[in-house]
């Protein structure tokens, strides 16, 4: 069983092909769909043939609940506390060239406190994953951190992403890197200027995500072994890190690459 813990939200993508024109009509497509990086890996573990389980803060409003049904429909469990409303969304501009930008509200997910988190939802835990959005913002970070207290307490793993350089930079680094090493995870995802942004880190893997030239992963005698991306038509870069993740932590490193080439074949963070 593997366990995120972090955001569910509401994903809208658009595909541009041309550059943004101001004032008038931009031509592109459009997709709308549950993501959020939490349980983005979650759907993908349900996917390749593992158990999963989201844990997360998440709404009841009409939005929570399709994506609620959605997680359901994947066979992925849900844990948390649910309130009337707060979904968030994130709006990804995707280039074709698979350079995006994303437009962040998380709404209610980092509302998550460290109080509400009950030792149950991680009966069964193998491994937890937290992703680095949840160690940024307070109270899910304190959250996240008695989680994995209560994980490895229970035989867990500990794995983590780095997320985004924007949000660590606005945590500081040497606070994110104290909630890190407060976290001791045996696995730590990031792509090139993640990691190089946080610097060295202990951990038995350093997973660096290199997008179209697939991963090299780092272990903790120094070695490097690197895989080549698997082959794909790319659509849409967005959750193709997340898939990679739980591939993965699922079956290693050539299990992380096909299962991004899946995800980049199609719009959407989620698998079909």
């Amino acid at each position: 069983m593997i366990c995120a813990l972090g955001d569910l939200l509401l994903d809208v993508i658009v595909r541009v092909d041309e550059p943004i024109a101001e004032d008038t009509d931009t031509y592109g497509r459009t997709h709308v769909g549950p993501g959020g990086q939490a349980a983005n890996v979650a759907a993908w573990v349900a996917e390749l043939g593992g158990r999963a389980r989201f844990i997360g803060k998440r709404a009841r409003d009409p939005a929570g609940r399709i994506l609620r049904e959605e997680l359901a429909r994947r066979d992925v469990d849900v844990a948390g506390p649910a309130v009337e409303a707060g979904t968030g969304t994130v709006v990804s501009l995707a280039r074709s060239d698979g350079r995006r930008t994303m437009l962040t509200d998380r709404g209610t997910a980092p509302d998550l406190c460290a109080e509400e988190i009950e030792p149950a939802w991680f009966a069964g835990c193998d491994l937890l994953h937290v992703p680095g959005y949840s160690l940024v913002r307070s109270p899910i970070a304190e959250a996240a951190l008695r989680a994995a207290a209560i994980a490895r307490q229970a035989g867990a793993r500990v794995s983590v992403d780095l997320s985004s350089t924007r949000a660590v930079r606005e945590l500081g680094i040497a606070r994110f890197r104290a909630r890190l090493a407060e976290l001791r995870p045996e696995t730590v995802f990031g792509n090139e200027d993640e990691l190089d942004l946080v610097g060295e880190v202990e951990a038995d893997a350093v997973v660096r995500k290199r997008g179209a030239l697939g991963c090299a992963v780092h272990g903790p005698d120094g070695n490097v072994s690197v895989f080549a991306a698997a082959p794909a038509e790319v659509v849409d870069t967005t959750g193709a890190g997340d898939a990679l993740a739980a591939g993965f932590l699922l079956g290693g490193p050539d299990a992380g690459v096909a299962a991004a080439a899946r995800c980049v074949a199609r719009m959407g963070a989620f698998p079909p």
